[in-house]
């Protein structure tokens, strides 16, 4: 068997890249490690949930309020109008998604990826990895081959430049069973300005039906990323939670400046860096990764044109480099200082802010129908940046 496709990876991206290749009707296999839970807050936009038909039953709670906390404690609640943040379980909505991808018609194996190797008179990859139950040496031979293995790509650390040194912030998340009253909002999801628990990103409480996840995320080595989020439950009323696993991970926060080798093999989702900045989202991002390197892939199958494989990048940047790029510069002007970040808070209490946040958030673009709104939120936005605007106010 030759495939037209190998994708090394079965999370969201992996599992989405597969789904959609099968549906064009191409042979293809994905590779999965199975039972590793990626640490995640596990938030998805309605987009997500619309664009790729994921089923009410994967929802485990529907959030309705955020709430920004400052480093002095202050809180700003912001309603969700028109909509909500869906939470997904990884373990759960991960397997659903591989799952849909085998039942289309793609081949799984469960295994460890190992390396790649090429013929050099034939246009043929081979991907070898160590099988989960045989613990033997398979080798599987394709046309082309994704890189969805996530953060820390082997692939790409393996096959492309710069592969070895994207940045990162490294999360980590403590799932507790979620309590019943008490201060805890099973509707809304808290998030934490202060560099007392992340001293270059935040920290979180996302609801999870019956669970909940409590972490945060920091690139700063040598943070105690376990106390700051015993800080966060022990302030959050959360400390005598059950817990049920711990789990931690990196987070790419830029994406590479080349995604394919013009040849053979594109890389998607955490792979390819394609983590948003300042919210470290990612599963939505993911999946139109993994659908970008589909698309990209079958073009080349297609027209029988390795360089169509530069589609998945070009496609992906030209629809999100401007919300990366927003998002990245307020993440540079308001993470670096606790002063910064109660300011930030401050800024949220804006009612043009939330509102454009969360329909941006929910649409996964920029809202420009409201240049006004827009010029007042520069402006504002600039007042506090420069301290003009004291961040209690």
């Amino acid at each position: 068997m030759i495939y037209d496709a190998i994708i090394i990876g079965g999370g969201p991206s992996g599992a989405t890249a597969a789904m959609e290749l099968a549906h064009q009707n191409r042979k293809v296999a994905f590779i999965d490690r199975e039972g590793r839970i990626k640490p995640c807050g596990g938030a998805v936009p309605p987009r997500l949930i619309r664009d790729f038909n994921i089923p009410d039953s994967q929802i485990v709670a529907k959030i309705k309020t955020a709430r920004m906390i400052s480093p002095t404690s202050r809180t700003v609640d912001i309603p969700i109008e028109n909509g909500y943040v869906g939470m997904v379980e990884r373990e759960n909505f991960d397997e659903f998604l591989r799952n849909r991808a085998s039942n289309r018609g793609a081949k799984r194996f469960t295994g460890t990826f190992l390396r790649i190797e090429r013929i050099a008179e034939k246009d043929i990859v081979s991907v070898f990895f160590k099988d989960k139950k045989s613990r033997k040496e398979i080798e599987l031979k394709s046309r082309f081959v994704i890189g969805a293995d996530g953060a820390r790509s082997d692939v790409a650390r393996s096959e492309m430049p710069g592969g070895k040194t994207i940045p990162y912030v490294i999360a980590y998340h403590e799932i507790i069973e979620a309590p019943k009253g008490g201060v805890y909002d099973p509707d809304r999801c808290d998030v934490i300005y202060d560099g007392r628990i992340s001293p270059d990103f935040y920290g979180w409480v996302f609801p999870h039906g019956k669970s909940a996840s409590v972490g945060m995320g920091t690139g700063k080595n040598g943070f105690d990323l376990k106390e700051a989020t015993a800080k966060i439950r022990e302030s959050s009323g959360l400390d005598k939670c059950n817990t049920i696993r711990k789990e931690g991970a990196p987070i790419p926060l830029k994406p590479l400046d080349n995604w394919d080798n013009g040849k053979d093999l594109v890389l998607a989702g955490d792979a390819a860096g394609v983590v948003a900045p300042s919210s470290g989202e990612g599963i939505y991002y993911a999946m139109i990764g993994g659908q970008e390197a589909a698309y990209a892939v079958n073009e080349c199958i297609k027209y029988k044109n390795p360089k169509f494989l530069k589609l998945a990048r070009k496609r992906f940047m030209s629809e999100h480099k401007t919300v990366f790029r927003v998002l990245e510069a307020m993440q540079n002007a308001y993470y670096k200082s606790d002063d910064r970040r109660e300011r930030f808070v401050s800024l949220c209490k804006d009612e043009d802010v939330q509102r454009l946040t969360f329909e941006s958030y929910m649409n996964k673009k920029l809202v420009t129908k409201k240049p006004t709104a827009h010029l007042k939120i520069m402006i504002k936005n600039l007042l506090h940046l420069t301290g003009l605007i004291r961040a209690t106010t």
